[in-house]
């Protein structure tokens, strides 16, 4: 394949290819290099983010542990209680309804369980933790009017365990 003589002035009037410019300067390779570090810093912050998440304590958390402090709190003040072993039950009994409505007016200030009595009082103990079985103890609201209250030491043990259950699982 021969060349004419226009064609052939026509071709050495071209310019000559330029070489190819590094890819290191040309300004979008950058942006290439500059990712990586990128994606770094996202991992990095998020990562942190997540920790700042898992220390903080959530309101509903802080709510729980205030429960459990009052709860323990309410505890030690039942097994502070000395029990009426061959006495008159009459004031201990009148004690742990004390306690049960501190702890009820404290959990439930809304709910008047203050000012209940008798049956009532035992069915919204048992309302709000039905595993204690409080309703079968009638005893404990009317056995403090009593002249002389006679309890066998297993039902002050029953009874003392029953309030325990009531404090620590009511809801």
């Amino acid at each position: 394949m021969s060349l004419s003589a226009t064609e052939q002035q026509a071709l050495e009037q071209l310019q000559p290819l330029l070489p190819a410019a590094p890819i290191g300067l040309w300004p979008p390779a950058i942006g290439w290099w500059l990712l990586p570090f990128v994606l770094l810093l996202l991992v990095w912050a998020s990562w942190r983010l997540g920790q700042r998440w898992q220390t903080r304590p959530r309101p509903e958390e802080k709510v729980t542990q205030e429960l459990d402090a009052q709860r323990q709190a309410a505890l030690q003040a039942l097994q502070a209680l000395p029990r009426p072993y061959q006495q008159d039950a009459g004031p201990w009994l009148q004690q742990l309804n004390e306690l049960l409505k501190r702890v009820c007016l404290a959990h439930y200030p809304d709910a008047g369980s203050h000012t209940l009595s008798g049956r009532q009082w035992l069915a919204f103990l048992d309302s709000r933790c039905p595993a204690a079985g409080l309703t079968r103890w009638m005893v404990l609201v009317d056995g403090a009017y009593r002249s002389r209250c006679q309890l066998d030491d297993k039902a002050i043990d029953e009874l003392a365990l029953a309030v325990a259950t009531w404090i620590r699982k009511h809801v």
